[in-house]
């Protein structure tokens, strides 16, 4: 790509230093896709090593790491932050966007052929490495993935609204395929429901009352997904509703949820919110909280907004008294 309009980034004019990382992610994400296609014939799901928080890193982690990293050589990022390194990196001095990202979510899905990813987000940076990225959410200039699936498609805000493009494998262009909108009605619910026993009260309390059904206080019935892979679920519901729950629970190394505040989290709020959606952390917003470490972790909860904001009344209220309250406002159904 030689030019914004390549992935309908024409009103990026007045912001230059957005575009140019954009296009260098959209450019190394065209990449990554033909690599991924490949499969097995490459072995990019082999286990290579841990991060510095003990998950697993598949080969293809690395290299997606490394191939953004070099693509971003003389780019306007001054500093780098990735799920897999340890630290900030310095990359253009001087420069004034600093960017955080995991550059392959849902990497366990590889050997199985689903829906991976990756996940970015673009801040103004500052002095200090650290302080670029340990700020509210709402400061972000940008964020966005790339999912790799049946299609690989680029979903990005600016602030302004959330919105798709498709790379086309016959041009090898990004094409805009229109703006997003979180549905605001959905019998989905996205949870692993294995964990049921490590969760607090209220995340027990929410999910009891989708099992029950029509039979239960929801009077309706409710479909589970689960796909364990940020991207693939948080493109599902920015396509089609309902609710994503990644809570804490009592399991060691979990009290904290388990994704990251940076570069997980925190795009994903901002694309769910400008897509008319919620994201909090079970009670307060993903994007007014300020993370306190590079790697650090937080609960998630996503979706359409009623159901996310119906999570933190069970964290507020006791059961009978949210079940009043939401009746109350005709939202008892949802």
């Amino acid at each position: 790509m030689t030019a914004a309009e390549d992935i309908g980034l024409a009103d990026l004019a007045t912001q230059p230093e957005v575009a140019e990382v954009i296009r260098t992610l959209a450019r190394v994400a065209r990449e990554l896709s033909r690599r991924i296609a490949r499969g097995p014939l490459e072995r990019h799901g082999a286990t290579v090593g841990e991060n510095s928080d003990g998950d697993s890193q598949k080969a293809l982690d690395l290299i997606a790491d490394r191939a953004v990293f070099a693509a971003l050589q003389g780019a306007p990022v001054r500093w780098y932050a990735s799920e897999e390194r340890d630290e900030v990196v310095p990359l253009t001095p001087g420069a004034p966007l600093a960017l955080a990202i995991d550059p392959l979510d849902g990497s366990s899905n590889i050997d199985v052929n689903m829906s991976i990813g990756t996940i970015f987000s673009i801040l103004p940076a500052q002095e200090d490495p650290l302080a670029s990225f340990l700020r509210p959410g709402r400061e972000q200039l940008a964020a966005g993935y790339v999912i790799y699936g049946p299609q690989t498609a680029l979903v990005l805000t600016l602030g302004r609204g959330t919105a798709l493009w498709v790379l086309d494998p016959e041009t090898g262009r990004f094409e805009p395929a229109g703006p997003l909108a979180i549905p605001q009605r959905s019998n989905e619910f996205a949870i692993n429901v294995s964990n049921y026993r490590h969760w607090a009260p209220p995340v027990r309390a929410y999910i009891d009352d989708c099992l029950a059904g029509e039979t239960g206080p929801r009077d309706k019935n409710f479909n589970m997904r689960w796909v364990a892979s940020l991207v693939a679920e948080t493109h599902r519901i920015i396509t089609r509703g309902g609710i994503f729950l990644y809570p804490a629970d009592a399991r060691r190394g979990y009290g904290h949820g388990r994704l990251r505040h940076v570069y997980e989290c925190a795009p994903i709020a901002l694309l769910v919110e400008q897509a008319g959606g919620a994201a909090t952390d079970g009670c307060d917003p993903i994007l007014d909280l300020v993370p306190q470490a590079l790697h650090e972790r937080t609960p998630l909860v996503f979706g359409t907004p009623v159901k996310v904001h119906r999570v933190a009344a069970y964290h507020d209220l006791p059961h009978e008294e949210v079940a009043a309250l939401f009746g109350q406002r005709g939202l008892f159904r949802q």
